[in-house]
């Protein structure tokens, strides 16, 4: 078999809005490997939570992310981590997960780059994910038929597809994000990023990976 690159992300995960740019560069850098995107299902509370309950925490953790990556969050975004009592988010990672399932089945190889767009959407502009109209923006830019998404993003089979990927990241053994896996053959995985890694890192692992 061709090997495979897995990359584990959940939307609402900061370390890897921070990691985007590296994932995305390697998938220009490497255009004949196959790249599948699976969501972690980091945050899936059976009431919802609100965003307040992780705001002190993550007050602190998006300053350590813009010192490692380079990366900015936005000050819509964080408008929401600073004044957490007068937010209206209830964080839950089920709606970008869908999403994402949607999107793949348009642009298969395009996975990373809409992933990257949902954690920008979410991080930077201050998009609400649980909410169907943070979505708008993405089906005009990749062209796709709002009708056709929103149906899906409904859908209890869409719904079970963002299930399968959560149990599936599981099996693989993955327990934080972002994580990156080589699959080369039926059953063998080779690590190559758990936690924000750099570019240069990640490259010569996965290039290692590729020529043993």
């Amino acid at each position: 078999m061709k090997p495979i690159l897995f990359y584990c992300y959940d939307a609402y995960c900061g370390w890897c809005y921070g990691f985007s740019p590296v994932i995305k560069k390697i998938t220009e850098n490497f255009p004949d490997l196959q790249t599948e995107v699976l969501s972690g299902g980091m945050i899936l509370p059976e009431k919802p939570v609100p965003i307040a309950a992780t705001a002190g925490y993550i007050q602190k953790a998006y300053k350590t992310v813009e010192e490692y990556t380079g990366i900015r969050f936005g000050s819509d975004y964080l408008w929401h981590i600073n004044n957490a009592e007068e937010s209206d988010w209830f964080p839950h990672s089920e709606k970008p997960a869908i999403a994402l399932c949607i999107f793949k089945e348009f642009y298969p190889e395009r996975q990373v780059e809409f992933a990257a767009d949902l954690q920008y959407a979410l991080h930077y502009e201050g998009r609400d994910l649980t909410d169907d109209a943070a979505y708008e923006h993405l089906l005009e830019k990749y062209s796709i038929n709002k009708e056709l998404f929103y149906s899906r993003l409904a859908s209890e089979e869409y719904k079970d597809r963002a299930a399968y990927e959560f149990s599936l990241v599981k099996q693989l053994q993955v327990n934080g994000f972002p994580c990156v896996l080589l699959q080369v053959t039926e059953s063998k995985f080779q690590l190559l990023a758990k936690g924000y890694t750099d570019y240069e890192t990640l490259e010569s692992r996965l290039k290692a990976a590729l020529a043993s």
